[in-house]
């Protein structure tokens, strides 16, 4: 066997399987899928929870308190984070923030938290700013600049609606 002959005869793809050809073919009669049974039936599909019949994890786990599916999503940035990563004077916006991987995922809304000591004079624009936060910006010299949100609580529920027709 010569080196340039390693690789011939192998192909990138293989040919599908053709079920159902006869008996030679090894998977002629049943097709592969035994001989009763519901998995064995054409249009058969089962739930992703299915658990053979036992009782699915999903309903064996109690279920507590409430999970609003229509709340927006607030992101948090503290105050420490944006004065490690910003210069004096800087202004400071979602986008940047986005940029500066401390506005990571996808959210609705940005919040300025006021954990953290802040020496920087900054120019701050965000959906929402804790007490703390504004009372912080404000005293080291910078501003404060609140936007409306992205989406109102009544357009994320549109949103949803759409989504499912």
């Amino acid at each position: 066997m010569d080196l340039n002959e390693v690789h011939r005869g192998v192909g990138k793809n293989k040919n599908r399987k053709r079920v159902g050809r006869g008996q030679g073919s090894g998977d002629g009669k049943t097709s592969g899928r035994g001989h009763n049974g519901h998995k064995s039936r054409s249009g058969y599909s089962r739930k992703p929870t299915f658990q053979g019949g036992a009782m699915p994890m999903v309903r064996r786990i109690p279920k507590r308190g409430f999970n609003n599916k229509f709340a927006s999503i607030v992101y948090g940035v503290n105050l420490c984070q944006l004065a490690e990563v910003f210069e004096d004077g800087a202004e400071i916006t979602i986008e940047l923030m986005a940029a500066k991987n401390l506005a990571k995922g996808t959210f609705d809304e940005v919040k300025i938290l006021g954990d953290g000591e802040l020496t920087k004079k900054l120019n701050v624009t965000a959906h929402r700013f804790s007490k703390t936060a504004e009372a912080k910006i404000l005293a080291a010299g910078g501003v404060v600049n609140k936007i409306p949100p992205k989406r109102t609580p009544k357009q994320r529920v549109a949103d949803l609606a759409a989504a499912k027709a």
